[in-house]
């Protein structure tokens, strides 16, 4: 049997059973020239991205925006690793497939997904098309909204990654969780709650009694009162706030028993937590999300179940991005901050 190879070097001259008809040539994407405040972010046209081998072109129907892109754009993150400027930000999305590398790709053309780009090797999310790789995404769950599900995959698999990978959530497990009202906190407390973990998580006065629904068993107004006061001995702290502020990351040693696990999450958050837990008797280990897939799908199930909840705080327009990102600067937000870009 002989075969005629397929030639696809660009979006606009695949074969046309491997992609969404008439795609424009440019794109609307928010970008920034140089680290800075977020004024440094403004709209601009840009080409359609190509996808390679197995990479899928999704049109961003939504983007999350997340403190790792903040830090990215102020010159700290990720931005070592930028290699040219103009740049776009954001990891999350949720969109539509347009173009797929063969036909009987399991998800084809049309499909609704959502998950996390390459950035910064590839283009970020705040765009109306992004390049994603095939084994980043899963299908979007059908309860949700495009802007609720761009609140998801890097803030829950990162939840996914603390929770059940590192910290073994289990029943009669005490796991205390710092910031647990903001993107990756909230879906942390449920995941932990999920899986039968008893859950103590920090949170400012206003969002107490939320964090109860989301599954806490405790509940700690770090404004008002030191939480090593009332905490008692824990086996699990997935700290997502670090020395930053009010040497959170040091307090919290105090309260893991001897051989407990701390789980630092922020980017340069506290850099001799290691040390100092080594010589206060617990384990210590930092964390970086993985853009699984298959564990995508799993929290897809899960949110459909209703077994877990997004919540989106605030939706700005692509355009608005610096506003996103002064919002999210605040500290205060509840849940998540997500761009609607397709549907706006």
């Amino acid at each position: 049997m002989r075969f005629r190879p397929l030639r696809a070097t660009s979006p606009t001259d695949a074969p046309s059973s491997l992609m969404a008809p008439t795609l424009p040539e440019q794109m609307r994407a928010v970008v920034f020239d140089a680290a800075g405040d977020p004024d440094v972010l403004h709209e601009v046209s840009l080409p359609l991205p190509r996808p390679v081998i197995s990479e899928l072109l999704v049109r961003v129907m939504a983007a999350g925006v997340n403190p790792i892109d903040v830090k990215t754009r102020s010159g700290a993150g990720v931005s070592g690793a930028i290699t040219g400027f103009p740049s776009t930000l954001g990891f999350d999305f949720s969109g539509i497939v347009v173009a797929t590398p063969f036909e009987a790709h399991p998800l084809p053309v049309g499909t609704e997904v959502f998950g996390m780009v390459a950035f910064p090797r590839t283009g970020g999310t705040y765009a109306d098309y992004a390049v994603v790789p095939t084994l980043s995404v899963a299908r979007k769950p059908a309860s949700l909204s495009h802007v609720e599900a761009a609140g998801v995959p890097l803030a829950a698999l990162t939840a996914w990654g603390l929770v059940v990978e590192t910290a073994h959530a289990h029943e009669g497990q005490r796991m205390l969780i710092h910031a647990g009202s903001g993107g990756v906190g909230h879906f942390a407390v449920q995941l932990a709650a999920y899986f039968g973990a008893h859950v103590t998580a920090t949170g400012s006065a206003a969002n107490l009694p939320w964090l109860r629904d989301l599954g806490a068993d405790v509940v700690i107004d770090y404004a008002s009162t030191r939480f090593e006061d009332i905490v008692g001995e824990v086996d699990v702290v997935i700290d997502l706030v670090g020395n930053v502020h009010d040497d959170t990351g040091t307090r919290s040693l105090t309260v893991l028993r001897p051989g407990g696990l701390y789980v630092l999450v922020p980017t340069g958050g506290w850099p001799d937590y290691a040390t100092a837990a080594a010589a206060a008797g617990v384990r210590a280990t930092s964390y970086k999300v993985t853009p699984d897939g298959g564990v995508l799908a799993t929290l897809g199930r899960l949110l459909e179940s209703g077994a877990i909840q997004v919540y989106v705080d605030r939706v700005f327009d692509l355009a608005e991005a610096a506003a996103a990102h002064r919002e999210l600067e605040k500290g205060h937000t509840r849940g998540k901050v997500v761009l609607s870009i397709g549907e706006g």
